[in-house]
């Protein structure tokens, strides 16, 4: 056991927690309580803003100000992440799909747009298919793993060539709820046990303490994630055919390991966008997105926040790139196009 163990998580909050500027709610779902904060108007249109993997709703916090000129905002804490309850052996897309339906339900009270990041992408485009009808406006994945999170994926590159060896280390010496907490020896381990280009992004929060937002992680995350459990009943070309609302994907940046020149997170699959595929009937578009636009200002704060690492180029778009996607019939064969030949953007 490590200097950590069990020292973090809802049950410790003093060791776990700081103050944040908006205040935090709690919505009870049955299984779960989620932890939220809102801000802007209720006459204001709805946005529910969905964190990362390893990350909390105060994500967000620097740009809600600026979402609640238009808006009234709601981000939240995924189960297993910030004050939200852990649930050990239930960290699945279908189960936090099914949390953020009850939570639109119980909380927001009305139709709203969502905005996701990252594994939050992932899950916007699971609400984007899968909620009760009407409940989405209109979804936005920002630089979502589509099809790169999963252990053996339609197309492109699975996890376990692209980031799912930080969440094998980070299961091993952090453990599911911290019950491990070798903070120390994960770092030491590190050099060994990633590659190169993962090393020189853990090192950036390599510190002698665990940073906050790991504090306030459950690491079975990155078990379900590894082990392939998170999605193993939600097959995301499935769960893309059946997407029901306009959507907005968002690409803000890009890492290119500069020995096997692969790329990470979304551009993958906006090179198959550009670059060619079969067609499917969904039909596209790629447009510049104005960086001012205060509904992309968390994107755009995103995007410029990821400083660049050796062993890889970080290179975001000079402006913002969006792809926009209209709901279809999809097919549901594995391994088809996302892009049809009449809508391929050039």
């Amino acid at each position: 056991m490590g200097r950590y163990a069990n020292a973090f998580g809802p049950q410790h909050p003093e060791a776990t927690y700081v103050p944040h500027a908006f205040p935090e709610r709690l919505c009870d779902t049955g299984e779960v309580a989620l932890n939220y904060a809102v801000a802007g108007d209720a006459d204001k249109p709805a946005l529910l803003l969905i964190p990362g993997q390893s990350e909390s709703w105060w994500g967000y916090e620097a740009a809600l100000p600026l979402f609640a000129e238009h808006f009234q905002a709601f981000a939240v804490d995924l189960r297993g992440q910030g004050r939200s309850t852990r649930t050990p052996g239930r960290y699945t897309l279908d189960n936090m799909g099914n949390d953020l339906v009850r939570f639109i339900d119980a909380a927001i009270g009305r139709p709203a747009f969502v905005s996701g990041l990252s594994s939050g992408g992932v899950l916007s485009a699971w609400l984007s298919a899968y909620a009760r009808p009407g409940q989405i406006r209109g979804a936005c994945y920002e630089d979502p793993p589509l099809f790169s999170s999963q252990v053996g994926p339609a197309c492109g590159p699975s996890l376990r060539q692209a980031v799912g060896a930080m969440f094998a280390l980070w299961s091993k010496y952090l453990g599911d709820q911290w019950s491990v907490g070798d903070w120390d020896g994960m770092v030491a381990a590190a050099p060994r046990e990633l590659p190169a280009w993962l090393g020189a992004l853990f090192s950036t929060q390599a510190g002698a303490e665990p940073p906050q937002n790991l504090k306030e992680y459950d690491p079975e995350w990155a078990r379900a994630f590894w082990t392939g459990t998170v999605a193993a009943s939600c097959d995301h070309a499935r769960m893309l055919a059946c997407v029901k609302v306009p959507v907005l994907l968002t690409h803000h940046f890009r890492m290119v390991d500069e020995a096997t020149r692969r790329v990470g997170d979304a551009a993958h699959l906006r090179a198959r966008a550009r670059n060619g595929g079969r067609s499917t009937g969904q039909a596209a578009a790629d447009s510049p997105l104005p960086a001012a636009d205060a509904a992309g200002a968390a994107q755009v704060r995103r995007s410029t926040r990821r400083s660049g690492a050796p062993g890889g180029t970080r290179t975001p778009d000079p402006q913002v790139r969006s792809l926009m996607l209209y709901p279809a019939e999809l097919p549901a064969r594995r391994g088809a196009s996302l892009i049809p030949e009449r809508g391929r953007a050039r």
